[in-house]
């Protein structure tokens, strides 16, 4: 392995992690409750959620990554991705609520581990998806 590869596995490595914590805190802005303080609590259900979350992101950086040669493609990419997961996300809940009356996010705030795993497999099965399109 030369110096030059050790060096753009740091920088791809830096900017994904950069990217992520941005990619997450801009999510937490859409989200009723403050994700950090609820995991600080100890509430399981929403930190179930936010690790998920994380994941599918992680699943689409690490999927753009692998098929572009450029960073800030792969950059991108992701973000790109984090816009259409949100968006989907937000049409899922809205048709939840109003054809069951489930709600996802005020579930998961109370605790209730069956909403946080379904809304972070959205999350999951949209990164998923994303991938396979890359």
């Amino acid at each position: 392995m030369a110096f030059q590869d050790i060096l753009r596995i740091l920088v791809w490595t830096g900017m994904g992690t950069v990217l992520l914590c941005v990619i997450m805190f801009v999510d937490s802005l859409f989200t009723p409750y403050k994700d950090m303080e609820e995991i600080k609590k100890g509430n399981t259900a929403v930190t179930t959620r936010f690790v998920m979350k994380l994941l599918a992101q992680g699943y689409i950086l690490s999927s753009s990554i692998a098929k572009t040669d450029s960073l800030w493609d792969g950059l991108v990419i992701s973000v790109v991705s984090f816009v259409i997961l949100l968006v989907l996300e937000w049409i899922v809940r809205l048709v939840l609520r109003g054809s069951f009356g489930l709600k996802l996010d005020e579930g998961t705030k109370e605790g209730f581990m069956p909403h946080a795993l379904f809304a972070g497999s959205l999350h999951i099965v949209g990164a998923l998806i994303i991938s396979a399109c890359l």
